[in-house]
């Protein structure tokens, strides 16, 4: 088979949370670079203006939506929108999320006290569950009577390889928040199935973006992270492009309850 159609996502209709800077960006981007109709959707009217702008001067064209994904109605409300205006949805991306900080040892091995469990905030547990868990299953909940109606979609989730490993230098609870996500993919694919729905995840390691204050854009906060990957870096939103469309596109119609790690080798362990 040729290779354009296997990836051809042409003229499906995509949204996208948490799509105003970071890594929704770069799937909104890669989407609409290659004849998806995309919409974005993020809590930051103004970032998200900018980014609609910044794809528009691209030769882009994409739709912006203001949308808390820790609210229902919001979630809801965009939902429908973007069914109104094209009759379906084909691709939803949940990809909103926050960081929880640093983790229960500093980029030097030494205890970090603040990110040791007594420590840890129920607030800061309750506002990280609710963006970057609870938000997914209200983004399917959102997505799936449409997604049944028409016998078929695509739900992606960003995860982490924090769902499955045990973390030092990141928060504990950012990593149950993630497990938890990893779980609802295996669990709502098993589910979906039946309807022609694929539910699968993107975990990445770390990633340099605007979360957690975007202290990854700095070296010295990256650097004990890249002496942990073998390949001795660590992620940018573009890494993650290549992913985000196969799972969207045809080549990927019988892979289900699925995560593609994307981390430069971390989860294998430091290398020389």
């Amino acid at each position: 088979m040729n290779r354009d159609p296997l990836f051809n996502v042409e003229g499906q209709v995509v949204a996208v949370t948490g799509a105003a800077s970071g890594i929704g960006l770069a799937y909104a981007q890669i989407m609409a670079a290659h004849g998806a109709r995309v919409h974005l959707l993020d809590i930051q009217a103004e970032a998200l203006a900018s980014a609609v702008d910044q794809l528009g001067a691209d030769g882009l064209a994409v739709h912006g939506h203001v949308a808390d994904v820790t609210q229902p109605e919001a979630l809801s409300s965009a939902v429908a929108s973007v069914v109104e205006t094209h009759g379906r949805l084909d691709v939803m991306f949940a990809n909103a999320g926050i960081s929880a900080g640093p983790g229960f040892l500093n980029g030097q091995g030494e205890r970090n006290p603040a990110g040791e469990i007594e420590n840890l905030s129920p607030g800061l547990w309750d506002r990280v569950m609710a963006t970057n868990a609870r938000s997914v299953f209200l983004t399917l909940q959102a997505v799936v009577p449409q997604f049944k109606r028409q016998r078929g979609g695509r739900f992606i989730v960003t995860s982490s390889i924090s769902a499955s490993k045990t973390e030092t230098l990141v928060s504990s609870i950012y990593a149950t928040s993630k497990a938890a996500v990893g779980y609802m993919v295996r669990q709502y694919a098993h589910e979906l199935a039946r309807y022609g729905i694929l539910v699968n995840a993107i975990a990445p390691g770390p990633v340099i973006t605007n979360i957690g204050g975007g202290r990854l854009k700095s070296s010295e906060a990256r650097a004990p992270f890249e002496r942990a990957a073998p390949l001795g870096r660590i992620c940018t939103p573009q890494d993650l492009q290549g992913a985000a469309l196969f799972l969207a596109s045809p080549a990927a119609q019988l892979i289900t309850g699925q995560q593609i790690i994307v981390d430069g080798g971390t989860t294998l362990g430091p290398a020389d």
